[in-house]
């Protein structure tokens, strides 16, 4: 059991670690944007796709975290519903949990293209 939540514990952190990188690629996109735009033009347009590639990891690397966790989770939960039902609630709101990390990837993408757009 304990394998399974040191395997746990290292999704979760390389999706945060996942997020902080998409996180400084969101602030330096913008930084890179206006440089640009003094300097040479085109690559402004460099700046735009490292913003869509940043939008990309995160929402990709989120899912597949996010994944690997509701599989994890969901299997667990099902073991503890067949045992015991009234489980139900509390281990429906522990897959919620771990789906969560899915949508915090998809609002740091949101937040991405608005930033380059």
């Amino acid at each position: 059991m304990a394998k399974r939540f040191k395997g746990l514990i290292a999704i979760l952190a390389v999706t945060a670690l996942t997020s902080l990188v998409s996180s400084f690629i969101l602030w330096l996109t913008p930084a890179m944007a206006s440089d640009a735009t003094a300097a040479v033009p085109a690559v402004s347009e460099g700046a735009v796709q490292w913003g869509f590639i940043a939008a990309a990891l995160a929402t990709g690397l989120s899912s597949l975290g996010a994944g690997i966790a509701v599989a994890g989770v969901g299997s667990a939960a099902i073991g503890a519903i067949a045992e015991k039902p009234e489980l139900l609630g509390r281990t429906l709101i522990l897959v919620g949990l771990a789906e969560g990390i899915a949508i915090y990837g998809l609002i740091v993408s949101i937040l991405i293209f608005n930033q380059i757009t």
